[in-house]
């Protein structure tokens, strides 16, 4: 079993860019979770078969928002985590399969001089909360776009980014606590030192022909689902977004 999860900068900006024809098809993952969709349904124009499609979009239009295209009907799909300022931005998408739920997260930036940096560590308390919540009842995957580079080797340039967005030790502690409460990186599982492995890299300096980038996005799972990962992975050459697919696969025979 196949999933992909990718912050694609916008749904409909990355249809016009071959995303079915170049991506999709060719890659056919059994799940897909897309965040900064920046789209309502009524604005796309596209047939996901065999997909069946839930999404989660942001009050606002052009902005945030949640999508996850899978092969295998959920039992069921929730949206958001229960606190307005964040369910309105469309930031959490829940599906429930028989072994597992799968969580597609889009956090919070703290944006530019950290305006919301008190927010973020808020919808970060709430959203280990959920998830502690859901662990309770069965195994938890959790995807997506978690806007945090979690140690120096996750981001090119660390010592001139201390107190960048998603490089303060303030996002980084709230990401150590978030495993601790019981989840593993399941990239650093299998690859504990790896360095120059990135899933963002920004538009402003060409940062991805030199590969200055930043590793923000992830695949987490709760320990006793560790025996059905087979592996973890960046497809850092697929392009379309300032960000790359990053990959999960499960043997479906170890799940249970």
């Amino acid at each position: 079993m196949k999933l992909h999860s990718w912050n694609v900068n916008g749904l409909r900006a990355i249809l016009r860019k071959g995303f079915k024809k170049d991506y999709l098809k060719p890659e056919d993952p059994d799940i897909l979770c897309l965040q900064e969709i920046k789209a309502h349904a009524e604005q796309v124009d596209a047939d996901f078969a065999p997909y069946h499609v839930f999404g989660n979009s942001a009050d606002r239009k052009g902005y945030s928002g949640t999508l996850t295209l899978t092969k295998e009907e959920p039992l069921a799909v929730s949206r958001g985590i229960g606190e307005a300022v964040f369910d309105e931005e469309g930031r959490v998408l829940n599906l429930e399969f028989p072994n597992f739920y799968l969580v597609n997260v889009y956090s919070p930036n703290s944006k530019d001089q950290l305006q919301r940096l008190d927010e973020r560590m808020v919808f970060e308390d709430l959203f280990r909360e959920y998830l502690s919540d859901l662990k309770k009842k069965k195994s938890v995957i959790v995807c997506g776009d978690l806007n945090v580079a979690h140690t120096e080797i996750d981001l090119k340039n660390p010592d001139t980014n201390r107190r960048s967005a998603g490089f303060t030790d303030e996002e980084r502690e709230k990401f150590t606590q978030l495993l601790e409460s019981g989840f593993v990186d399941t990239f650093r599982h299998f690859y504990p030192d790896l360095e120059d492995a990135y899933t963002w890299w920004s538009y402003r300096t060409r940062a991805r022909e030199r590969n200055a980038g930043w590793r923000i996005d992830y695949f987490l799972t709760s320990p006793d689902l560790l025996p059905a990962v087979k592996s973890a992975g960046i497809l850092a050459e697929v392009m379309g977004s300032d960000h790359c697919p990053v990959e999960l696969v499960l043997d479906p025979a170890k799940l249970s």
